[in-house]
């Protein structure tokens, strides 16, 4: 592989950014951003560097060896961006998605929509095993996005450890959203609201759960890329398409509860976007839909290019 210049290292900022964009709004993954940005597998093999041989490494050449073993240039771009991106965007996101929701979800249905064929076509055999593997898969996010919050809001430390654990896993496979699975858990108002207030003890313990639960899960993920791809492809696969439930944009809300003066959504369901149809929004939200389906084509077709060449 070429060696990557200031650009290169400032488009991988770029993509940490949408990922982080991502990874702030309940129902979208940022591992989405990442496999449809074409760093999903560098990723998956740069945090798996992160073990005991590392010292060894050390011993051998040093820092600057460490640092090429872990890809650090690649992981310092992608993670400037990342924060930077739910340092600033956390609270215009949230917004967006409480004044104007219709209008984020069409932009990431389109998005994620998309998606599923670009991970689907890098299936390179299709066989029965691949087609009941997207099938669970599907079947699996579904089932996620279905399931009720919990609206109480836990308070100990070890709780938001665990939660970090998990939210990282889900964030970093397509289609499942680590942002939802803390709603699930109660812990994603109180975690933007830590982000916000700058509540360091409390982001301290959910960044070392996530960075334990990433290191862990992320080698047994490189494991199954390696051993079995397009059966791991097919369930990533159906992970989006099972997601796309929890991010379609018209909605009917069944029930709310009120916590901390704070309507919650605790459970609602999916309808006919043609009950909007006399609205602009409508328009716009289809328009939006539109742009992120050929956004990914896009990304997909520039790719393309870029590796042929």
């Amino acid at each position: 592989m070429r060696s990557r210049t200031f650009i290169d290292y400032f488009i991988i900022t770029l993509k940490g950014i949408a990922m982080g964009a991502a990874d702030v709004v309940p129902g979208v993954s940022g591992g989405t951003i990442a496999f449809i940005s074409g760093i999903y597998e560098e990723l998956l093999a740069s945090i798996n560097s992160f073990d005991f041989k590392l010292i060894h490494v050390f011993k051998e050449g040093g820092v600057s060896k460490v640092w090429q073993t872990i890809n650090g240039n690649f992981l310092t771009s992608l993670l400037i961006g990342i924060f930077i991106s739910i340092i600033s965007l956390a609270k215009t996101i949230t917004w967006l998605i409480d004044n104007e929701p219709i209008l984020v979800w069409s932009f990431f249905f389109g998005l994620v929509l998309a998606s599923i064929f670009f991970v689907g076509k890098q299936i390179s055999k299709w066989n029965y095993k691949i087609v009941i593997g997207l099938i669970l898969g599907a079947i699996f996010a579904y089932f996620i996005t279905i399931l009720r919050p919990l609206v109480t809001e836990n308070s100990s430390y070890l709780f938001y450890f665990i939660a970090g654990s998990l939210a990282i896993i889900a964030m970093i496979l397509p289609g499942i959203s680590g942002a939802f699975i803390l709603v699930l858990l109660g812990a994603y108002r109180p975690i933007l609201l830590a982000i916000h207030e700058r509540n360091l003890q409390l982001i301290l313990v959910f960044g070392i759960g996530a960075i334990l639960g990433l290191l862990n899960f992320s080698k047994m993920l490189n494991w199954l890329f390696n051993h079995y791809k397009n059966i791991t492809l097919a369930v990533l696969t159906g992970f989006l398409v099972g997601s796309l439930n929890k991010i379609w944009p018209w909605k009917n809300i069944i029930q709310t509860k009120e916590i901390e003066g704070k309507l919650i959504v605790v459970s609602e369901q999916s309808i006919s976007p043609f009950n909007y149809i006399g609205d602009n929004h409508f328009f716009y939200a289809l328009a939006l839909a539109l742009f992120g389906f050929l956004l990914i084509l896009t990304l997909e077709k520039l790719a393309t290019v870029k590796s042929a060449h």
